[in-house]
């Protein structure tokens, strides 16, 4: 099961909601939970942001950080719903994810065990 890291610290994901990949040109509707490519132009969200509901965006590698960028750039753009990072980020990088607009982060079980919740929550004064 994944970890979600908030400003609180650690909870199960337990209810993860199903997220819906991203399909160039399709128009996404009221509560859409939507899966994003870290290397989608957030531009191509536009006059759509307002009905998605939940956005997660991928970290592949602990070294790719364009998800930072995307989800900065989908926040100037007017975005207000929910911003999730998932995937390989360390707990030195809480803190930028929370200032590019990133709401929670989704870690594995064993990310966790390597970095616990005590590192997280240090880096949570942003």
């Amino acid at each position: 099961m994944n970890i979600l890291v908030t400003d609180q610290g650690f909870q199960p994901d337990t209810q993860p909601p199903q997220y819906e990949p991203y399909q160039t040109g399709k128009h996404y509707t009221a509560h859409t939970a939507l899966a994003l490519p870290n290397t989608i132009e957030p531009h191509a969200l536009q006059g759509q942001l307002d009905t998605i509901k939940h956005i997660r965006i991928p970290f592949p590698k602990f070294t790719d950080g364009r998800g930072f960028t995307l989800a900065r750039q989908l926040r100037l753009l007017g975005y207000r719903g929910k911003l999730r990072a998932a995937g390989a980020l360390l707990a030195d990088q809480y803190a930028n994810a929370r200032q590019v607009g990133f709401d929670e982060i989704e870690i594995s079980a064993e990310l966790a065990a390597r970095q616990p919740e005590h590192q997280w929550r240090a880096k949570a004064d942003w």
